[in-house]
């Protein structure tokens, strides 16, 4: 049973510790958080005897071998830091940190760690990225030339003047909260290319103007909004593949659907709201195969979070390396930190 310590009891901390409670090889040993009210609620409600205001004391338990940090992005490199000089395993949420320095540190950390190092991308394991990973595997839609992502709310900005809409706190806007997720599969099915150059524009319309609201988290209207609420991209790769991106908080648009299209010249693969197909032509006809996802994942309250789980469990018993590694957070962090360069200076740039 590994010892696991999370340090964050928000919304995302306690999705980890259910996650935690119900994997086997786990054992949950502690949690922390800055409001020891939230943390003991945590505590009680997962049966946890370590309750603790400071995440360093967390870390340094014995009995704490993995570490998840689940806390606002500007914290993300010193816990992660912290964490790993102390020889514990990692599971950090997204994105790696508040900027490509901080996330070049962390890699550097956890190269010379020894240790098992995850990005929290649950998406990895949701069914339909499952699927799209054997199809791409299989070799069904020939030579991969373009992947189409987009994610694009309407009224979604969330937890409006808190640290989410900080830049100084959470690094950007959707750039670095949704569409990080869509970069890293994108990437992964198109086999892991070369990124080399970004044109890329950011937009503020709404966030300014405390348009745009969403649901997620409370709003703090004395509080402020300097990031981004739109962000497009076009990323151009070693080999000639070519990435597009569409993402925001907050549009005047009909969307509200996660679209993922990778196209091959003998078929693509378009994930659009739920819906996975494979398209291709036979005999001059159009065909259309819809992918059905299986029966259980309809009963999945947050996809991919368990089998992610799973996964960091087992590649610490087994010593492998996770498919959302630190490597791959340093190359999302590469890309996030080209795209908003680019829009900075108003041209295509180098990615570093």
């Amino acid at each position: 049973m590994i010892g696991v310590g999370v340090i964050g009891a928000g919304k995302i901390g306690l999705e980890h510790l259910a996650a935690f409670a119900a994997a086997s090889g786990a054992r949950l040993v502690a949690v922390s958080d800055t409001s020891v009210a939230a943390a003991r609620a945590a505590a009680e409600e997962f049966g946890i005897l370590s309750v603790d205001s400071d995440p360093e004391a967390l870390i340094a338990q014995p009995e704490v071998e993995a570490v998840v940090v689940a806390v606002p992005n500007r914290f993300h490199e010193p816990l992660a830091l912290s964490a790993l000089r102390a020889g514990k395993h990692l599971l950090l949420e997204k994105p790696m940190a508040l900027d490509l320095a901080g996330a070049r540190a962390i890699y550097s950390a956890a190269v010379g760690s020894g240790k098992v190092v995850m990005l929290g991308h649950q998406w990895r394991r949701v069914w339909w990225m499952e699927a799209m990973r054997e199809r791409v595997a299989a070799g069904q839609l020939g030579d991969i030339y373009h992947a189409k992502c987009r994610w694009m709310r309407r009224k979604g900005i969330p937890g409006w003047g808190t640290w989410f809409t900080r830049k100084d706190e959470s690094g950007g806007g959707p750039l670095v909260d949704i569409a990080v997720h869509l970069l890293d599969l994108a990437f992964e099915l198109l086999g892991n290319p070369r990124p080399q150059f970004v044109t890329g524009a950011t937009f503020a319309a709404f966030g300014p103007k405390q348009k745009g609201v969403g649901a997620w988290g409370e709003p703090d209207w004395r509080g402020y909004c300097d990031v981004e609420d739109l962000a497009t991209a076009l990323i151009r790769c070693e080999g000639g593949q070519l990435v597009s991106l569409d993402v925001s908080w907050a549009a005047h648009t009909d969307g509200n659907a996660v679209v993922l299209e990778i196209l091959g010249d003998d078929a693509g693969l378009v994930y659009r709201g739920g819906e996975l197909k494979l398209l291709t032509e036979r005999d001059g006809e159009l065909v259309d195969q819809v992918i059905e996802a299986p029966a259980a994942a309809a009963d999945e309250k947050d996809p991919g979070r368990a089998a992610m789980t799973a996964e960091f469990l087992h590649c610490i018993e087994a010593g492998q390396t996770p498919l959302a590694s630190a490597e791959s957070g340093l190359n999302n962090m590469r890309l996030l930190d080209a795209i908003y360069r680019s829009a900075q200076c108003g041209r295509e740039v180098p990615v570093e």
